[in-house]
């Protein structure tokens, strides 16, 4: 079974991120003028288009950048078109406004080629192609960026279709259990959509790549699979646990942890750059930084940082949803209960604070999937 380890991802060998780097290095090869390559998910759930994988060798990289693709006229074409877009002269075609555009230019670079990703007839996000080379990309340049691209939008719509199995089988285990009357699919919306949130304020310190954020959002979902293994008359008991049952209920952790392992090697995933990640929110997301949580008693850094993030905003939204032995707590109440946690040392305090610097987008998370 695979171990607790504390790697960022973007550090993992095998990452996208350096399967993208090796092959700019190939592209390079022929066309030399290819300066970055960057690609961007879309969220169909969110309409948002999400900065995820770049090789950039000419200028920085922007990160952490989101978009509503409804709002972009041209990239809106594109996407319903599937037709690549040549800009010969960016600071001529280009329209300012955006963060996105604005830095573009800041890149001085000349020409760009985006291209859809397409997967099964289905749109997954684009890849952007620039050069500091001005009408950089004629008719033979396209053609061969077009056939190297198809390979990366393979890479990509892979790891995200394993994803997405593996996220459906962990549905299907759970509506099978019935814990969708315990663990709603708005709960898991707002569970990804707060550790996303936490995650993006605290990527500069802690070095994350825009992949590691992207990986998180996928499976902070996954934390509490291994309810699955637990009885119903414990699981959903409306009063409180005796002292054997909390022990039992305490065994999801190491279930979850076997489910997910069980999957990953049955599926011969235990390679993919991500498995770590996902193992770690599952076994570590009732640890606490003072070492008082469950089940190995992890103290401070011990606990993967992905996992600090999933455990505030698992209590997070604890705290502020209706359950059915309790009342949904008013946000403000629910942050001095952070702040309580943090005070006494369960919590990590940078992730808290990281939560409470965007409460706007908390709450408004918390507010627009509201369980009904």
């Amino acid at each position: 079974m695979a171990s607790i380890l504390h790697v960022p991802l973007s550090n993992i060998e095998n990452s996208l991120t350096e399967r993208l780097k090796e092959l700019h290095d190939s592209i390079l090869e022929r066309s030399p003028g290819v300066c970055r390559i960057a690609c961007a998910l879309y969220d169909p759930k969110t309409d948002l288009l999400k900065t995820f994988i770049n090789s950039t060798h000419t200028g920085h990289a922007i990160s952490r950048y989101e978009y509503e693709l409804s709002k972009s006229y041209q990239l809106q074409k594109l996407k319903e078109s599937g037709k690549c877009r040549v800009i010969d002269k960016i600071e001529d075609e280009l329209d300012t406004g955006t963060a996105h555009s604005d830095w573009l230019l800041e890149q001085k670079y000349r020409s760009s080629l985006t291209i859809p990703m397409i997967s099964n007839n289905h749109f997954i996000g684009f890849i952007f192609i620039d050069s500091e080379e001005e009408g950089y990309f004629d008719d033979q340049t396209q053609r061969d960026l077009v056939l190297l691209t198809k390979l990366i939008t393979l890479t990509i719509s892979s790891e995200i279709s394993t994803v997405q199995a593996l996220l459906a089988t962990a549905q299907a285990a759970s509506d099978f259990a019935h814990l969708r009357d315990f663990e709603t699919g708005r709960h898991l919306n707002r569970m990804a959509l707060l550790s996303r949130m936490i995650a993006k304020e605290i990527a500069e310190e802690f070095q994350f790549s825009d992949e590691f954020i992207e990986h998180l959002y996928l499976f902070s979902p996954l934390h509490d699979i291994g309810k699955i293994g637990i009885p119903d008359s414990i699981l959903f008991k409306p009063g409180k646990l005796t002292e054997e049952e909390f022990e039992i209920m305490k065994g999801h952790v190491d279930k979850g942890v076997q489910i997910i392992a069980k999957v990953l090697d049955d599926y011969k995933l235990s390679h993919l750059s991500d498995s770590q990640l996902m193992l770690n929110i599952v076994a570590c997301h009732h640890e606490y930084i003072n070492g008082t949580g469950y089940p190995k008693g992890l103290a401070g850094d011990e606990i993967p940082i992905e996992a600090r993030i999933v455990t505030v905003a698992d209590i997070f939204d604890a705290l502020t949803s209706k359950r059915p032995y309790k009342e949904a707590m008013p946000i403000d109440e629910s942050i001095k209960g952070l702040e309580v946690l943090v005070e006494i040392g369960k919590l990590d305090p940078i992730c808290v604070n990281a939560l409470i610097k965007n409460l706007d987008q908390a709450s408004d998370i918390v507010t627009r999937y509201k369980d009904d």
